[in-house]
């Protein structure tokens, strides 16, 4: 007989605490506990007296997600604004059974640097220094670039001026559509350990999520379970035109995340090693032969993450963090045309699959970064989880309303109004759809969505844009991109990028000319699953505003490295700053020269490595330094400024006060 187990036998806080959005007088962190905790936030910054605050309801909403799962949703308002430029240390108390008392030292050790006895944070006055990246594939065999940017902030722990002001994920930070056998096997043993709740699947070849993790065909061939009309060969053509690709679009699907509680255990899988502490070794399940190849070499490949981890949970845990989804935190090519989303969202099992990611990515991401906007949502969700079946089974019903009342959420996208101010596009859920040729790629920002972005750049000097596809890409994969777009085979390479759009790429153009919009602009972005960097100028006859497109992708994944070779080789032939096919693109208005970077070989402008991004801003918003930390433990790559030789490189990461 299997004992379940209870509260007691597990620890506190299964992940986090996570930093979210910091600012002086507020503070919002996100952390898992195994029961509801009785929290005390302390803080102590350098030089002044230590605070204390007790965590009730009014800043710390708890929500069950199981029987012994709780997100710790902790929003405080601070009586006394708390300094800037300054390291504060900080703990969380909580109060277990037996009046036992344990801080973060007792029930996280691995959050904490060497010689510390509690973590730390800064918050920086200007927005001047700010690590990013996208693209975190945990059974990629690259090394994590969240733990090389651990390794970075431990150089310089106790100096507020060389302290990030934040880390900005880019997206995907989780891959719910490519999930490696190991984990997916260690995603189920987390739901029976911690009873997380399941649901009934309308539409499905199975009756519930208990049938779904117990099928012969969870493993490597979930395509075979998923939405059927008449048959699942019927879905196949009418997703994708005949052409086989198992669930949704991507190749990789075949352990492809259904439940809400599959992709909750991924993200606790995923951002703490508590959880797999929890989960015995599983054991290969019956498999062919290629497929248990296949799991050896994930398995090898997610030891490799494990061991990562608890560096990529302290990073986590000492730099604020801001989030936005991309693709695969939902699934392959999410939104990606109109016809997409009508096959989608007609049939209820794949409407099913697209929302419970998105519930989970509210829950653990897009809720820290704009707390404000999601209390109908939480009330709701609070609703949902507050009466599971006698087989821990959530509402049907209940869970489905949920779901449309997220698919037409509007609010993911948030503004930082620092210096310079930081804007966070939603590039997946507000698109500017064909209607004459639903399946054509839709612009990734529809015109009320930029109309309000020009809004919000009106009369600002600067500005740092987060868009998770790159504004300004390789010109020659977007062509190649828009030959398939164009002979209707927009799902087999991806067609999503921003000149894709007429109507979008234009609007977006006239946005950098408004004559009120700022001069200088960064974009920041990921998703390409190589780093580059553009110095970009908008011929107008009125102004000249300056923009760098920089790009740093895969926090853990990597292009093909060949592949890659000859697509960086032949757009410097075909699409060189003086090329004249320039002329026959959007390129016709715009001036770009490529950053190329001081480790290039062959004269490389894409750089292929799995790691960090990290730019330097000078007072005018302007990158003063844009460096790509490889996880591989090589020297930091950095993108050097046109006609700068690679010997002005400097020694040090961080650039001098007058840069």
């Amino acid at each position: 007989m299997i004992q379940t187990p209870t509260s007691s036998s597990l620890p506190p806080v299964l992940a986090g605490p996570i930093l979210r959005r910091l600012e002086p007088g507020r503070l919002v962190l996100w952390l898992v506990g195994s029961a509801p905790l009785r929290l005390t936030l302390q803080l102590e910054p350098t030089g002044e007296p230590a605070r204390q605050l007790a965590l009730d309801a009014t800043c710390c909403r708890v929500l069950p997600i199981g029987r012994h799962a709780y997100l710790h949703l902790i929003d405080v308002s601070l009586p006394e604004p708390l300094p800037q430029d300054t390291v504060i240390h900080y703990d969380l108390i909580a109060a277990l059974d037996g009046g036992v008392d344990a801080n973060i030292a007792q029930w996280a050790p691995h959050l904490l640097h060497d010689g510390a006895t509690r973590p730390s944070l800064v918050l920086r006055s200007r927005a001047d220094d700010i690590l990013f990246g996208s693209c975190r594939k945990p059974h990629h065999p690259s090394r994590d670039g969240l733990a090389r940017a651990d390794d970075l902030l431990a150089e310089r722990i106790d100096r507020a001026d060389a302290r990030p002001a934040m880390l900005m994920m880019c997206g995907d930070q989780v891959y719910a559509d490519d999930v490696a056998g190991p984990m997916l096997a260690a995603i189920h043993a987390l739901i029976r350990r911690l009873g997380l709740y399941g649901e009934c699947l309308e539409g499905a070849v199975v009756a519930d999520s208990v049938a779904l993790y117990a099928h012969p065909a969870s493993y490597y061939r979930r395509e075979d379970l998923l939405p059927a009309f008449k048959s699942n060969e019927a879905l196949r053509e009418r997703f994708f035109g005949g052409v086989e690709k198992p669930i949704f679009t991507t190749a990789n699907a075949h352990n492809h995340l259904v439940t809400l509680a599959e992709v909750m255990a991924m993200y606790l899988l995923v951002w703490s090693p508590v959880p797999w502490q929890l989960v015995p070794q599983p054991p290969i399940p019956v498999l062919d032969a290629e497929h248990a190849r296949r799991w050896r070499n994930e398995a090898k490949a997610l030891q490799g993450f494990r061991s990562d981890l608890p560096n990529a949970a302290r990073l986590l845990a000492h730099v604020q963090t801001l989030m936005i989804f991309d693709d695969h935190d939902i699934t392959d090519d999410w939104n990606l045309s109109a016809k997409w989303e009508t096959t989608a969202y007609e049939h209820p099992f794949s409407r099913r699959i697209v929302g419970n990611a998105l519930m989970a990515y509210m829950l653990c991401q897009g809720w820290g970064n704009r707390p404000d906007v999601f209390g109908a949502l939480l009330d709701d969700m609070d609703a949902l989880t507050a009466a599971p079946d006698a087989v821990d089974r959530l509402d049907a019903a209940a869970q489905d309303a949920l779901i449309g009342r997220l698919l037409s959420f509007g609010q993911w996208d948030y503004v930082l109004r620092t210096q310079p101010t930081v804007i966070v596009l939603d590039t997946r859920t507000r698109r500017w759809r064909s209607r004459r040729l639903p399946s054509r790629p839709s612009g990734l920002m529809d015109w009320e969505s930029l109309t309000d972005l020009q809004h919000e750049l009106l009369d600002e000097t600067a500005a740092v844009i987060v868009s998770p596809t790159p504004m300004f890409g390789v010109k020659l994969i977007e062509v190649v991109q828009r030959v398939f777009a164009f002979g209707g085979q927009a799902l087999t390479v991806d067609a999503e990028n921003w000149m894709a759009h007429r109507g979008a790429a234009s609007v977006m153009l006239n946005i950098f000319r408004h004559s009120r919009t700022p001069g200088n602009y960064v974009i920041l972005s990921g998703d390409v699953h190589y780093s580059f960097a553009y110095d970009v100028q908008v011929r107008d006859r009125d102004r000249t505003p300056h923009i760098w497109q920089i790009t740093s992708s895969g926090i853990k994944n990597e292009f093909p490295r060949r592949l890659l070779d000859w697509l960086d080789r032949l757009n410097r032939w075909l699409y060189a700053p003086r090329s004249p096919l320039n002329w026959f693109t959007q390129r016709r208005d715009l001036k770009i020269l490529p950053r190329l970077p001081d480790q290039r070989h062959r004269g490389e402008r894409l750089w292929n490595s799995a790691g960090i991004g990290q730019v330097w801003l000078d007072t005018q918003g302007r990158p003063a330094r844009i460096v790509q930390h490889n996880a591989d433990g090589r020297p930091s790559t950095h993108f050097l400024e046109p006609n700068q030789p690679a010997s002005a490189t400097a020694t040090t990461e961080q650039p001098s006060a007058s840069a």
